[in-house]
Parts: C-alpha cells; structure tokens; sequence
C-alpha cells in the first residue's frame, strides 16, 4: 500500500465490490470510514445504473473508534437482511479500517445466526493485493464457498437435492464464461461477442458469472464441459479451482485480433474433440441441426474460421489495404492490463505491421506473463504502476500514437499525440451505449477502426491550417514533469508559433532534445535553426 494521487488499479476493496455488485441479489457491506464509500457514485455514473448499487457503508465514526465496531457491522449486516432479503451478504474493509486490526471474522459468525441470507468476510489481504487482484480473488471466494456448501449438503442428505452439485455434463457442448463483471473494459459488449460466437459453434452458454449471475446457480458450474476466461485479470483463479476441483478444463486465450480469435476456437475445438465420448459422437452424428458443431462425429471450425476472417472481419482486409499500409513502419506505445496491453501490441506488429516501440503493463504481479506474450513483438517492455514513468517513456520516444488507458490518453493531449484507449481505467466515454467489443470477429473491426483513426486524426489541425486556420493553440512550454530544465527565449517563442499547430509539438519536443544534448539552457531562435540542420531537415 502506499500514497499516491492516481493509480491505475485502485484499492482492493473497490474490486471485491465489484463481484459483490455484478451478482444477483448479493449485498455488500463496506466497513469504512466516510470518503472511502466513494464506489456506489462511481458505478452508478459510469454504468448508468437503473438500479441503487447494492452496496451500504457502515461508516467508522468517532463513536465506533471509542465502543468499537462490532455492534454497528451486525446491526448493518442484520438490517440489509431483512430490508433486502439478498441470498449472500459479503463484508470487506478498506485499508483504512483494517488498521484497526478488528476481528471481522467474529462479527460475520455473529451476523450469521441472526440472518436467513449467507455471510461472508471477503478473504483479501488489502495492504497485499490491488483491485484487480482482490476481484479475482474474491470471486474464487464465492464460487469455493457455494460450490463447497452444495457439497456438504449432498452428503448430508445423501441424496440428490435441489442444492446438491450436478456433476453431469450438459447434452449439448456448453461453456462457463468467468470474469464478465461490473466496471469493465468494454465487458458488457466483450460478452455479447462471445455468445454469438459461441452459439455460431453450436455451444450453449451454462452460466456467466459474475455479472447478472445468481450464486444459488453457481452449484450448477461443473454441469459444463469447459470454462472461458476472457480477461486474465478475474475469473482466472476460479477456473483454475474448476479444474482441480471438477477436472474441468479451461480456454484463457483471450479472443482479440485474428489471429488470437482463431487460436481461441482451436483450443475450444481442442477440448471438445478430447472429450467427447461415444454416445455424444453417435448423437451428433443422428441429429438433424445446423449447428456446425453437429455436423460430424468431430469437432472441426476451420471452415468457420476461415469464413469469419474472409467474410465477417474487416481486419484481415483492412491490414492489406493501401490505408493500413500508410501505416507500416510508424511507431506506436501500447500500455494497459496485461491482457488488453499484450494483445493490442500483438495486433499492432503481427495483423497491421506498426512497430510497437515500447509494450508496458500496471499488472505487475503478471509481469512475467506479459513479457512472454510480448516478446518478439516490441523494442521495449515496460512494467509499472507509476503513471509519470510512463508518461516520460512516451515523451522520449516520441511514438505517432499511443494505445492506451485515460492517462496515456491525458499524456497524449498534452504532447500532442493521438491515443486509442484500449484499457482501464477509462472515463464515462469508454463506457459506449452502442455496441463496441474488443472480442471475437466484430472485436477486429473495432479495432481497426480505433487504429485507423488514431493515426489520422492527428491531420485534423493541418486541415484546419489549409481551410483558414483555427489554430489557438499557445505553446506548451513545460516538460511532462513539473520541472522545466529549459528557457524559451522570446524571438524562440515566436518563431515556433510560426509552425503549423499538427507539427508544433514535434519541433518543440525535437529542439529541447538538441538543446539537451548540446547543454543549451536557453533556447533562441539560433538553437531552433541549429536543431533543424542537425535532424537534416
């Protein structure tokens, strides 16, 4: 845990709130003081939320400081009971309240024998883990603990009963898509993609969970025949605990670009083939069905594949166009979430042939991860929490545009360079009421399209100089940081005003780094001319 003014993962009570609310009929009790309960505005802004968020502060006063906090958490926990009557009640900290060092686990026991609904202390360390990190953890939670009462209540009743677990796989091929939650990167339409793709193959969707999932369906999980994990961020430790619990296997290729969306489907083609048994293979074979999945006595969407790239995507296409060639050999910077960033500079270097100078992640505890999936595909990796590294990173190599969260793209207005958000933490602008996935074979007209006007939109002033010019831009004469190592003299300042605005920022960016270079402090219209001989312009 430490101070800071932004973060790009926030605390990892925000992340626990985040399952808690994408869950049906689940409540959250937030043991805080006032200015930590700051989620319920930000959801219910961001996703334009109908509904109150289901979350209540049970707030850290003066006088809970002095009696302390136990009867304040039942009253609250008791009270949302009967007001709510939700079938799980979670609690969590913050790191504010944790320093307190309160036995929370005692409140919960206690809670619980007054309550008709399940509650549970969110199991996260919040001085330890981030938001992402806690989300993943405590939606691993939820499932283990529903999953492990169903168990112990078949074994009581030694008998199959409406809570026992069905181990029985579905008739047809059916997926589990895990980490679908509130607050995401564009995961609503992300979910949407893959239930047509998923229902082109002929698959069936079990459940998805935690957004719109309810947990008294979460017994019904290893009904499926494999589990999808669009987002390596959440949902993978859950698949993992699937996997060993219920041998059930797991697909975390994340389905974005072409390429990585026709590994996606081999891999669920993969799984399907090894097993399926005979008399599922004998039913495919008599069924009367469209679905390309029923067709044969095995499992093959190449042609479907095939099809999509050739037909549906615009990408494959696109990348062999004149457009996407103008393109080739420009310079970019991706940084974001570890999936999100690996994939994108994927994209960029192997679909569209843009050279990705620097590949960066804030996931740091999926570092190594990320430097596999990028390597071969980058100049430079960059791992970080620290925004102002990579502001400076992209302030130095001076890329033709930039692909990432909300401070890259802050970065980027104030350099003057184009940005495509492709990460959270994002504004209100990256949560779209139209439909904008990232994923599947629609993901990669999205894509393109964000990649092609990235590089574009950068003419927009050059036209507006050509068309009689509306150019009221003052010169920028600070650095990224706060500190300018550099003095701009009068007739210097003058002549860069002279300078079309689309290219201003360059030749600044390009004199103070002559100036650097040469340890000029102040830069005068000489300097400028001498820094433009040196490029050989």
């Amino acid at each position: 845990m430490k101070l800071a003014y932004w973060m790009y993962a926030g605390p990892a009570h925000i992340g626990t709130l985040r399952v808690a609310s994408s869950f049906k009929n689940v409540h959250a009790i937030m043991h805080a003081p006032l200015g930590d309960d700051y989620f319920n505005v930000m959801r219910s802004m961001l996703e334009r939320e109908r509904d109150f968020t289901p979350v209540t502060a049970s707030i850290v006063d003066r006088h809970v400081l002095a009696r302390g906090s136990q009867e304040k958490v039942v009253e609250n926990i008791t009270r949302k009971d009967k007001e709510e009557c939700p079938d799980l009640i979670l609690l969590t900290p913050t790191c504010t309240s944790s320093i307190l060092q309160e036995d929370l686990q005692n409140f919960v026991e206690r809670a619980s024998l007054e309550s008709d609904s399940d509650v549970i202390l969110a199991d996260v360390n919040h001085y330890r883990v981030n938001e992402l990190q806690a989300a993943d953890r405590t939606l691993e939670q939820i499932v283990r603990f529903y999953l492990e009462k169903a168990k112990k209540q078949q074994t009581q009743n030694n008998e199959h009963s409406s809570e026992s677990i069905s181990v029985e796989k579905t008739q047809k091929p059916s997926a589990n898509i895990l980490g679908i939650f509130t607050l995401g990167f564009h995961n609503q339409h992300d979910c949407r993609e893959l239930k047509r793709l998923l229902n082109d193959l002929g698959i069936e969707i079990n459940e998805i969970i935690p957004e719109g999932g309810s947990v008294s369906c979460l017994k019904n999980l290893p009904k499926a025949w494999f589990n999808i994990v669009p987002y390596r961020e959440v949902g993978l430790m859950t698949a993992v605990y699937l996997e060993k619990e219920f041998d059930m296997p797991y697909v975390s290729t994340t389905p974005m670009g072409v390429v990585d969306t026709a590994n996606f489907i081999r891999e669920i083609e993969y799984i399907l083939n090894k097993n399926s048994t005979g008399k599922t293979k004998g039913r495919q074979s008599d069924a009367k069905s469209d679905d390309p999945a029923l067709k044969k006595d095995f499992f093959d969407f190449e042609r479907y594949i095939d099809q999509q790239t050739r037909f549906i995507s615009q990408a494959a296409w696109f990348s062999r166009s004149i457009d996407c060639q103008n393109l080739t050999g420009k310079r970019a910077i991706v940084f974001g979430d570890s999936t999100h960033a690996a994939s994108m500079t994927k994209i960029l270097a192997r679909e569209m042939g843009i050279r990705v100078a620097c590949a960066g992640t804030y996931c740091k505890h999926d570092a190594d991860w990320f430097r596999e999936q990028v390597f071969g595909f980058c100049d430079q990796v960059l791992i970080t929490e620290d925004h102002t590294q990579v502001g400076d990173m992209i302030a130095q190599l001076e890329p033709a545009a930039i692909f990432g969260t909300q401070m890259e793209r802050h970065v980027g207005k104030r350099l003057d360079i184009p940005c495509g958000v492709i990460s959270a933490p994002v504004h209100i602008q990256n949560f779209p009421l139209g439909y904008r996935p990232f994923l599947g074979y629609e993901g990669t007209n999205q894509i393109a399209d964000l990649v092609y006007n990235s590089f574009s939109l950068g003419m927009e002033d050059h036209l507006l100089e050509i068309f009689g010019g509306h150019d009221t831009k003052e010169v920028i004469t600070k650095s990224l940081s706060s500190d300018s190592e550099f003095t701009w003299a009068a007739d210097g300042l003058t002549e860069l005003n002279k300078i079309p605005g689309f290219v201003r920022g360059k030749v600044k960016r390009n004199t103070e780094k002559f100036a650097r270079q040469n340890n000029i402090q102040t830069i005068t219209v000489e300097v400028m001319f001498a820094a433009k001989e040196a490029a050989g312009a």
